[in-house]
Formats: structure tokens, sequence, C-alpha cells
């Protein structure tokens, strides 16, 4: 039998994320070598890269970084929690982000071209699966530039890295603290839109034809269905626009006002919930 404590399995469990059977094999096999084991189970992830081509990966991590007058946010999916939460993930979820802040990439092709000690991102992709024995994938990148960027990530589980993240660029002298404020509110309320007049016209449209619809349906007085529209309109809006969202700290504003009233302007945002 292989000589190996119960604290070499855990000390390999935590370098590779795998599971007990296969460090318990792993180990077995490099007769107790730790740094053996850990090349076997790279190499076995390797060959299960097409058995795993066709899995969801609906968990992972968010992170997010501000240099200068620029945010980045990455989101890395794996296939369980477990290796969400293992320390090889998080580590490579952070190489990420700095090969995204390096480059100053904006796309996601951009971010798979760009390199770790050497290697397009890309490549690195299939290392880490082949490690951790899941499939892992980069999913999307977020670049935000204003005269301040605010970063927030938020915990949905004290047990796992950040799964919701907000980059918000706003200007105005003073604006830091309203900034993280709103930051915080669209973690909250998932906004999709920043004013009215980003909504494309093809779904405000829809939404006055489904109301108009509706509204014929109930019933109503034809000579009232347009206000009917009008003010349904405004409910969507209230829904999935920032500025028109009731504040979370304070219902009785809205995002728009609560800016307006600190002398700062909202320009640009973003948000990633992991798997959503």
């Amino acid at each position: 039998m292989a000589n190996y404590t119960a604290a070499d399995i855990k000390a390999l469990r935590e370098r590779t994320g795998a599971g007990m059977l296969d460090v318990k094999k792993a180990l077995d096999e490099a007769d107790g070598d730790l740094q053996k084991a850990q090349e076997i189970i790279r190499v076995k992830g390797l060959k299960g890269v097409t058995k795993r081509e066709g899995r969801a990966t609906a968990e992972g991590l968010v992170a997010a970084r501000v240099e200068g007058t620029v945010g980045y946010m990455v989101e890395v999916n794996s296939e369980t929690d477990f290796v969400a939460k293992s320390a090889p993930f998080v580590e490579f979820g952070t190489k990420v982000l700095d090969a995204a802040v390096a480059a100053g990439a904006s796309t996601l092709e951009e971010l798979l071209a760009a390199e770790i000690d050497g290697k397009p991102v890309s490549e690195h992709v299939v290392d880490a699966g082949a490690l951790l024995g899941e499939k892992i994938v980069v999913r999307r990148i977020a670049r935000v530039e204003g005269e301040n960027v605010a970063v927030y990530l938020h915990k949905t589980s004290k047990d796992l890295p950040a799964q919701v993240g907000v980059l918000l660029a706003v200007s105005g002298t003073d604006a830091a603290q309203v900034a993280h404020d709103v930051a915080v509110h669209i973690a909250a309320l998932s906004p999709t839109f920043l004013t009215e007049e980003d909504v494309p016209a093809e779904t405000v449209e829809s939404e006055k034809r489904v109301a108009e619809e509706t509204a014929r349906a109930e019933g109503k007085p034809e000579k009232i269905i347009p206000n009917i529209i009008a003010g349904r309109l405004k409910g969507y809006y209230k829904d999935v626009v920032l500025l028109d969202q009731d504040f979370a700290k304070d219902s009785k504003k809205t995002v728009g006002k609560v800016l307006e009233e600190a002398g700062a302007t909202a320009t640009a945002f973003a948000r990633f919930r992991v798997g959503a």
C-alpha cells in the first residue's frame, strides 16, 4: 500500500480541486509522491477534455478590478461549487483578470488571446480543466471606462468566491460614496439598461403592443388605452432601466434622483451574475 497520510490527501485536494477518490487513486499510483500524483491527475484530466465538452458550467466566480479610470470584470465558470471554491480555481480566475488588465481587453476574443506566462488564456483554460477535472470556461468580460469607476463584488455564500459583480462609471468630483451605493443597488436589483434611450426600439414597440393587446383583452375603454400603454411602459422602465428604478436604500427616490442630488452622473455599468 502506498505510503501517504490524510494530510497528504487534503493537501492534494486543495492543490487540484480533484475529488477524494481521484486523489487516492493518484496517490496510490504515485506511491505517495505528491508531485507525481498531481501530474497524474493533470494528465488524466487532459485525456478527459473531450468528454467534458458538453457538460454544463453553471458555477464559478466573478472577479473585477479598477485600474485608474478603467474597470475590468471577468466571469469564469466551472461545473461544481466544490471546484468553484477551490484555491486553484480562484487563483486561475485572478490570473485571467490579470491577463485582461494587462492586455486592455474588452472582448472575449481579446481576452482568450491575451497571454499568461507566455501562453494564451485559451490554452490555460484547457490546462485548468485538466488539473481540476471539470470543464472550465472563461465566459465573458466587461470593460467600463469613466471619470470614476466603482467596483462591487458580492458573495451569495460565505463559502464561495464572489458570484455577483458590478462595475459602475460615474462623473462628479465627490461621487465615490454614491457610486458605491448605486453599485450595490445594481447588484441587488439587476437593471438591464442605463437610460430609457438605451432600450432597443423593437423592445419598446413590443412592450407597447403587449400592453395594448392586454388592455383590449381586459375590455378597457378605448379612450383610456393610450394612458394604460404609457403607464405600463413606465412600469417596464422602472423594472429594467437603472436611472428609473427606485433606489434600494430609499425607495422614495429614483436612482437618477439620488445621483443628481450627489452631483454625479452615471455613464456606464456592467453586471455579472455567475451562470445568469
